[in-house]
């Protein structure tokens, strides 16, 4: 795997091949300035009483939204100059909590050297190793 300063060859790329994975560990503070910036006030992501006692959670949620940005992130990172991300979807499988560290990462499944794309299999990782958010990308290499 070529590393951060290393240009990534589509003739050296192997399907089954990991990306890099990142863990985060939002706070309170980074769950609430990413829901303002989004102009989301549902009180899950802000109020730990109405969360707790309303809404029944067991935290405060991290944003949806959220776990796609890491998985972007995560995909951009690997790519670095060598390529764009030109399409991402995803979904959310299961809630997590401020408090949980979640872990992005992926996996090659295509590998398309006449159109030069890579077709990778991304997700969102709990402590548990679940996946609470899968999802698939395409990214092309220059």
């Amino acid at each position: 795997m070529p590393t951060a300063h290393t240009a990534l060859q589509l003739d050296q790329l192997k399907v089954g091949e990991s990306l890099p994975q990142r863990t985060f560990t939002p706070d309170n503070k980074q769950l609430f300035l990413y829901n303002a910036v989004l102009w989301n006030a549902h009180r899950i992501h802000f109020d730990h009483p109405y969360a707790i006692d309303v809404e029944e959670y067991p935290g405060l949620v991290i944003a949806g939204p959220l776990l796609g940005d890491w998985m972007h992130q995560c995909i951009e990172q690997w790519l670095g100059s060598s390529g764009r991300l030109t399409s991402i979807e995803y979904s959310n499988r299961s809630a997590s909590y401020i408090g949980e560290s979640l872990t992005s990462g992926g996996v090659i499944t295509q590998i398309d050297k006449a159109n030069r794309q890579v077709t990778l299999e991304v997700f969102i990782t709990n402590e548990q190793g679940d996946i609470i958010a899968p999802g698939i990308a395409t990214a092309e290499l220059t």
